[in-house]
């Protein structure tokens, strides 16, 4: 992402959410900003999903439903 493609925002978090942000980051070796970015590509394909009535979830190895994510 260049400089002249990007929009800096300024968001204000909870100390609890930035935690979660820095050790989001650090597992992943990425940034915060990584995190939201995905974050916000994650939600989009959610909500996608639900305007075509399909369901979002987590499956095993095997293809079996493990989790549904729903209320996104």
């Amino acid at each position: 992402m260049s400089d002249k493609e990007t929009i800096r925002l300024s968001l204000a978090v909870s100390p609890e959410l930035n935690s979660k942000l820095e050790q989001l980051a650090s597992a992943g070796h990425t940034t915060k900003s990584e995190i939201l970015r995905k974050a916000i590509a994650l939600f989009d394909v959610a909500s996608e999903a639900r305007s075509e009535r399909k369901r979002l979830g987590i499956l095993d190895q095997n293809k079996k439903l493990l989790t549904e994510i729903v209320g996104i």
